[in-house]
C-alpha cells in the first residue's frame, strides 16, 4: 500500500532523427541563443561598471531581451522562451558564482569562477510551449517542423519543458522533463541490509562478500582509441578529412560512455531492488584524481555516478540510503573487533589479530555497513558477519579468499 505520494521531476530522454533542413534551423537557433547569450552577460558586465546596478535577475534580464529583438529583428526567428531560457541560464550562473564566493569566505576549497561568454551552444530549451508529440512518432517543434523521433517508451506524467541537444558525435536527443506523481511503497526485503566498497580491482564488493566485476570499458577500448587518435593528428588542420577523423574519435567516445551508463543503470537497479538498506562510503573523488597513476582507472569507474544512482533509485524503491562518515579508514579496520590492521593497497587479504581473516574489500564493505547501520540506529546489521568470522577460525582462515564471490547481472 502506498506511504506517500509525492511530485518529482523525472527526464525521459529519446534520439531524434532530424533532416538536413531541420538541423540548419536547429544550428540557426544555437547559434542565435548563443549569441543573446553574449549579449547578456555583455550588457550586465557594462552596466555594473558604469552605474554599479546589478542586472542578474531574471525579469531585468527578460526585459533586456524586449528591447534587443526590437532593435535586432534577426532575433524573431526564434521561439520568444528560448530565448528567455537563455536569461534563466545567465541568472543561474550568476547565483553560482555568488553562492561560490560565500562557500570560498566560509573556508571551504571552491573554485570561483564568473560567467564567460560563450563559443557556442549544444543545446536549446522550451520551457513550457512550443512542442508536441504527434501520433505518427514525431515531435513538433516550433520555428522548426515536425523531427523523427524513436519513441522507445511513453513518458509519464506532464511534460513541463523539452532540451534538443546535440553531442560530440552528431547525434541529437530530446530531453522531456516530466513531473510525475510518485506513489512509494515499502521495500519489500527490508530486512535485508549491505555495505558496498567500491575499488578498482573490482568495481564493488558487497558485505555478503559478492563482488562486481570492474569491466574497465575506457581500458578495453583505449587500442582503438589510440589508432583513431594517431589518424586524427595525421590530418591536414581544416581538411575534411580531419572533420570525418574528429567524428570517428567522438564516436568512440560516446560508446564507452554508453556502455559505461548502461553497466552504472543495471548494477545501481539489482543493488536497490535487493537491499532495503544500504550503507556506502563518502568518497573524496576529486582527491584520488590527484594520483597520476590511479587517475585514469578512477575515472573510468564512474564511482560518484553509480553512488549517486544508487541514492535516487534506492528513495524510489522504498528503501535506505546512507553514507558513512568521511575520511573514515575502513580499509584499516576489523569489522569484527574494531582494531586497526594496518596495510598497504599491495595487501588485498585482511588478518586481524582477533583471527578474522577475508577479503580486505569484504572486510571494508563490512566495516561501512557497521558503521552506515549504527547512524541509522540498526544494531544487528552484521548478523552473519559472526558466523562467518566462526567459520574462519575453525580452521578456513588459510583461504579467506573464498569469501569473495564475483556475480554478474544475470547472477542477481
Amino acid at each position: 500500500m502506498p506511504i506517500r505520494n509525492i511530485m518529482e521531476l523525472r527526464n525521459y530522454k529519446f534520439r531524434l532523427y532530424p533532416s538536413k533542413n531541420h538541423m540548419r534551423g536547429l544550428y540557426s537557433h544555437f547559434d542565435l541563443c548563443c549569441e543573446m547569450y553574449n549579449l547578456l552577460l555583455e550588457r550586465c558586465k557594462t552596466t555594473y561598471k558604469t552605474d554599479k546596478i546589478s542586472l542578474s535577475s531574471r525579469n531585468k534580464l527578460n526585459n533586456i531581451i524586449k528591447e534587443v529583438k526590437d532593435s535586432n529583428p534577426l532575433f524573431n526567428a526564434v521561439f520568444s522562451q528560448i530565448l528567455q531560457n537563455c536569461s534563466d541560464r545567465l541568472s543561474k550562473a550568476y547565483e553560482n558564482f555568488f553562492r561560490r564566493i560565500k562557500q570560498k569566505q566560509q573556508g571551504k576549497r571552491v573554485r570561483v569562477g564568473f560567467p564567460r561568454f560563450k563559443k557556442r551552444f549544444n543545446s536549446i530549451t522550451y520551457p513550457q510551449f512550443g512542442f508536441k508529440l504527434l501520433s505518427d512518432k514525431r515531435l513538433h517543434v516550433s520555428k522548426i517542423g515536425n523531427i523523427p523521433i524513436v519513441l522507445h517508451r511513453v513518458p509519464k506524467g506532464k511534460i513541463k519543458t523539452l532540451t534538443i541537444k546535440r553531442n560530440r558525435a552528431s547525434q541529437w536527443f530530446a530531453v522531456f522533463s516530466c513531473e510525475v506523481e510518485s506513489s512509494r511503497r515499502e521495500h519489500p526485503h527490508l530486512d535485508r541490509k549491505v555495505g558496498i566498497d567500491v575499488g578498482i580491482e573490482n568495481f564493488a564488493t558487497l558485505s555478503n562478500g559478492e563482488a562486481i566485476p570492474n569491466p574497465r570499458f575506457l581500458i578495453e577500448s583505449e587500442r582503438k582509441l589510440k589508432k583513431l587518435q594517431r589518424r586524427l593528428s595525421r590530418k591536414k588542420k581544416g581538411s575534411t578529412s580531419r572533420r570525418k577523423a574528429i567524428h570517428k574519435v567522438a564516436r568512440c567516445h560516446v560508446k564507452i560512455a554508453d556502455q559505461r551508463l548502461d553497466f552504472l543503470h543495471q548494477h545501481s537497479r539489482l543493488i536497490a531492488n535487493g537491499y532495503g538498506f544500504i550503507g556506502v562510503e563518502t568518497l573524496n573523488i576529486n582527491g584520488m584524481l590527484k594520483n597520476h597513476c590511479l587517475a585514469k582507472h578512477i575515472a573510468d569507474a564512474s564511482w560518484g555516478m553509480f553512488l549517486n544512482m544508487l541514492s535516487y533509485k534506492a528513495a524510489s524503491a522504498g528503501g535506505q540510503f546512507i553514507k558513512d562518515k568521511a575520511f573514515a579508514p575502513t580499509s584499516q579496520l576489523c569489522p569484527m573487533c574494531n582494531r586497526r590492521a594496518p596495510k598497504g593497497l599491495s595487501t588485498r587479504i585482511h588478518e586481524c589479530v582477533c583471527g578474522y581473516a577475508v577479503h580486505r574489500d569484504v572486510a571494508s564493505a563490512n566495516v561501512i555497513l557497521n558503521d552506515t547501520a549504527g547512524r541509522a540506529g540498526i544494531s544487528d546489521a552484521c548478523g552473519d558477519l559472526v558466523s562467518t568470522s566462526r567459520h574462519m577460525t575453525e580452521g578456513q582462515a588459510g583461504s579467506p579468499k573464498q569469501e569473495l564471490h564475483v556475480v554478474s547481472p544475470s547472477g542477481q
